[in-house]
């Protein structure tokens, strides 16, 4: 637990979406923004100062990946016109998506890999690491997955890109950022509420690395009932938030809940006890309601603007091994 480094790539192709790129990719290294390529800059550039090494080993890194970027857009330009067809669409907003990367455990050295397609929100097409093959969830997917599952070289590369490069790319990227990326910093908690009735939310912000969870406990015993599980969600500062919903709790059994957040790589957990007096309320605190909206806001527009927007699910090719993408 808490030991996995992630490397993951969005791919975002657009369509009938005001001021926002056709075509959008996102890198991320354990779930912080590393670069970017969009069909408005036309170029790769790094999201992160670290990333900026790269260059003294391979002086043409950021250039290839720009080449890369824009000649992969047209494939997709094209993929998402296919499948607008294939739901018998033609005007409207869509957005077709590829999401692919790996995982590593650095106390295992367990690597895992996933790739798949999203459109408008919806699975499209998912690669089963365990077989090899490519699942359809969706009819109109069917005939893909029938052309890319006859395609055995290709399912090899991949697997073994997913296997063997990606996981070399995540730790080359985990050593060039070392001091940030493997640096841990404590969250601020605080306990929320909206109105006397409304459920009791647990918030931890400012924490790093993203590799945290939290949760309510009631005599020290984990609760999964009544309990609402946010995600974890970035900062725009780098760090990240999260928070856990406690409902239905009777007035005489308080003191019997605390909250616990626990970091990757810190020992102790910071426990808050469920005390009325330490909540934060519209009523008792407008000022801070109004810069958690506003933060919730603006957090919005920052994941809009990267492009990965899509996916709801936990699913990230390194940019040298970014091959044209495949025509559905």
């Amino acid at each position: 637990m808490f030991l996995t480094h992630s490397l993951k790539y969005f791919y975002t192709a657009s369509s009938g979406v005001p001021n926002f790129p056709e075509f959008v990719i996102v890198g991320l290294v354990d779930e912080v923004q590393t670069d970017i390529c969009d069909s408005n800059i036309k170029r790769a550039v790094p999201k992160q100062d670290w990333m900026n090494k790269i260059t003294a080993d391979d002086p043409q890194y950021w250039g290839r990946q720009s080449q890369i970027c824009m000649d992969t857009q047209p494939s997709f330009k094209a993929n998402i016109e296919t499948v607008k067809q294939r739901f018998n669409q033609t005007g409207g907003v869509h957005v077709y998506q590829k999401m692919y990367g790996c995982e590593w455990d650095d106390e295992t050295g367990e690597v895992d890999g996933f790739r798949q397609y999203g459109y408008d929100g919806e699975d499209f097409v998912v690669w089963d690491l365990k077989t090899n093959t490519w699942i359809a969830p969706t009819p109109q997917a069917v005939i893909t997955t029938n052309k890319w599952n006859h395609d055995n070289a290709e399912l090899e590369y991949r697997k073994n890109y997913l296997a063997q490069i990606c996981p070399e790319w995540l730790k080359k990227y985990l050593d060039y950022g070392r001091i940030l990326m493997l640096r841990t910093e404590l969250p601020s908690v605080s306990l929320l509420q909206k109105t006397p009735s409304s459920p009791v939310s647990c918030h931890a912000t400012g924490f790093f690395p993203h590799r945290a969870a939290m949760s309510w406990r009631k005599d020290g015993e984990e609760l999964h009932e009544g309990v609402d599980q946010g995600e974890i969600l970035p900062n725009p500062d780098g760090s990240f938030q999260m928070s856990v919903d406690l409902s239905s709790v009777k007035p005489e059994d308080w003191r019997r809940y605390d909250c616990v957040f626990q970091l990757s790589g810190v020992k102790e957990d910071i426990v808050i006890k469920l005390d009325k007096s330490v909540i934060k309320t519209n009523e008792k605190s407008p000022p801070l309601i109004a810069i958690i909206i506003a933060a919730v806001a603006v957090l919005a527009l920052v994941i809009g603007a990267v492009g990965f927007f899509i996916y709801r699910k936990k699913s990230g090719e390194k940019p040298n091994h970014r091959l044209f993408d495949f025509r559905l």
